[in-house]
């Protein structure tokens, strides 16, 4: 977790408003597992229904582009480094871990209005959207950005099926490294 970075700052901030159980994951170096180096994660979270999750966060602003001519439309984009990273770290910790691609979204004076369904939050004056989405179904869903730089997105379709308000994943049952998986 950089607290430099405002987008993993206001998670932090939610966590703590929330009264969540969390670790900020120092990533200034990379970790071992085994003896394989992978990328850390941001957070490892626990919920209030025994859910476990390790998180990436990945700060953008909605809508992206320039004022004058705003793309209203979330951006999705990852490292694919970063979503085998977040694999190997579930894998690690095992089936009461989730692994969520985090995305907080700043939202700017221009955007539009947000759909009701939207639960924005305020931070030091700012206001975010964070939604999340879990790493197996972006890995399902993802389409290649850039070979060159290893870059995915989520389609918008997918997105809008698969990802979810973090609130929303607040509320859900412990996962056990499955959907459907008895408990």
């Amino acid at each position: 977790m950089d607290r430099s970075n405002h987008y993993e700052a206001a998670f932090e901030a939610y966590l703590r408003e929330h009264r969540l159980c969390y670790v900020g994951v120092n990533e200034t170096r990379r970790s071992y597992l085994g003896e394989a180096t992978v990328k850390s994660i941001d957070f490892i979270v626990h919920g209030d229904m025994g859910q476990g999750w390790l998180i990436d966060v990945k700060g953008r602003r909605f809508p992206g582009g320039p004022e004058h001519r705003p793309r209203h439309h979330w951006e999705t984009w990852s490292q694919r480094e970063d979503l085998d990273s977040l694999q190997q770290w579930s894998e690690r910790f095992g089936p009461g871990y989730q692994a969520l691609l985090l995305f907080a979204y700043e939202l700017m004076p221009y955007a539009r209005p947000l759909p009701p369904d939207e639960e924005p939050w305020t931070w030091q004056g700012r206001r975010y959207v964070l939604k999340a989405v879990s790493v197996d179904d972006y890995k399902a869903w993802m389409k290649v950005r850039s070979p060159k730089w290893r870059t995915v997105y989520l389609p918008t379709r997918a997105f809008q099926s698969h990802a979810r308000s973090f609130a929303a994943w607040l509320k859900a049952p412990a996962w056990h490294g499955g959907w459907g998986a008895a408990d």
